[in-house]
C-alpha cells in the first residue's frame, strides 16, 4: 500500500473511532446533565473518561494498528494527547456556555469537532510512534 493511501486509511479510521468515541461522550454527557441534572463542565469531565476507552481501544487496536507498539509506550502517551485535548476541550466549552448564546448540547458538539483534528495530529506523530 502506498503510503498517502496509508495515511488516507487511517485518517477514515481515526474519523470512525474519534465519531464513536465523541458520540459516547456526547451521550454521556446528555445522560447526566438531562437524567441527573449534573452540570455541563461535570459531566463533560465524566464524559471524558468514559469516552477515553473507546478512543484509545479503537486508535490502539485499529487506526494504528499497522505499527509495533506496546501498550507501555502508547497508552501513556495517548493518554498525554488526551488530557491535553480535554483541557482545551473543557477550557472551549466553559467559553461558549459563559459567552455564546447556544444550548450546552450544541456548545459541545462544536468543540469536540475542533479538538479532534489536534487530537489526530498528535496520535499520529507522537502517540502511536514506535
Amino acid at each position: 500500500m502506498m503510503a498517502s493511501e496509508a495515511t488516507h486509511q487511517q485518517v477514515l479510521r481515526f474519523i470512525v473511532v474519534g465519531s464513536m468515541a465523541a458520540a459516547v461522550h456526547f451521550l454521556v454527557v446528555l445522560l447526566l446533565v438531562q437524567g441527573l441534572q449534573w452540570l455541563p463542565l461535570l459531566a463533560n469531565i465524566a464524559a471524558f473518561i468514559v469516552a477515553f476507552q473507546v478512543s484509545y481501544c479503537g486508535h490502539h487496536f485499529w487506526t494504528f494498528a499497522h505499527d509495533e507498539r506496546s501498550h507501555q509506550q502508547s497508552l501513556p502517551r495517548f493518554l498525554l494527547v488526551a488530557i491535553g485535548s480535554f483541557c482545551l476541550n473543557e477550557f472551549l466549552y466553559f467559553l461558549l456556555l459563559q459567552y455564546a448564546p447556544f444550548p450546552y448540547w450544541f456548545s459541545l458538539g462544536m468543540v469536540l469537532v475542533a479538538v479532534a483534528v489536534i487530537t489526530f495530529l498528535l496520535s499520529k506523530f507522537w502517540a502511536f510512534v514506535s
